[in-house]
């Protein structure tokens, strides 16, 4: 195996989940210790960075924003950025965060890491396809396609959590049981989270849910 890789932006796949293009820049290449992607307005106006900030779990993620082509508006706790192509933004956790196209095509690469934490992946990029179907509350669909997501990225205990969601919104106990114990096998962080999630309210009083949480 070669000890590095190359592409072009255009040769990463661009997904789409009901906001603006994206492509996966961190799954494509594998990574590891942090995460980055790109995200394409088509058209002048258009939303690239959805409104949020990075203090509302335990994550805390700082952020850098590099605009790669076109023209970028970023509106950071309401101040108004101009940020031409070549243009270096960096985000602290709790600044709330947006940021729109000025120019068709213009695309804002974006990286973040939590301060003092290994990185660690969930892989919700191989979950963004089925995002949709879960807020449009086809959770059958979602969970018979998640399973195929879950064998083709083995890796990511965010799918696994994510596909047990759905089943057990779905009525699929023992399946989401079973891919609630993979997941936070995989990550404590997700047994945490499990324990508030509502998504489990279906099967919050099953003895195995129980004890998966602690």
């Amino acid at each position: 195996m070669s000890g590095y890789e190359v592409a072009r932006l255009e040769e990463i796949e661009e997904l789409g989940d009901g906001r603006a293009p994206w492509r996966p820049v961190r799954h494509h290449f594998g990574i590891q210790s942090f995460g980055i992607n790109a995200w394409t307005g088509r058209e002048a106006g258009d939303r690239i960075i959805n409104e949020h900030d990075e203090s509302g779990d335990d994550d805390g993620q700082e952020e850098l924003y590099l605009v790669l082509q076109g023209r970028a508006r970023l509106e950071i706790d309401g101040d108004q950025v101009d940020a031409p192509a070549g243009t270096f933004v960096f985000v602290r956790p709790a600044a709330k965060r947006t940021a729109f196209a000025e120019e068709p095509g213009t695309t804002i690469v974006a990286i973040g890491a939590t301060p003092g934490r290994a990185f660690e992946v969930f892989g919700w990029e191989a979950w963004s396809k089925l995002r949709p179907l879960y807020e449009s509350g086809e959770y059958a669909e979602a969970a018979d396609r998640g399973r195929e997501v879950i064998k083709a990225n083995p890796e990511y205990a965010g799918v696994a959590y994510n596909v047990a969601c759905v089943e057990s919104l779905a009525g699929r106990k023992e399946d989401a049981l079973e891919h609630l114990r993979l997941a936070v096998e995989k990550s404590d962080r997700l047994r945490k989270l499990a324990a508030d999630d509502s998504d489990f309210d279906p099967i919050r009083e099953e003895p195995a849910f129980k004890e998966l949480v602690g």
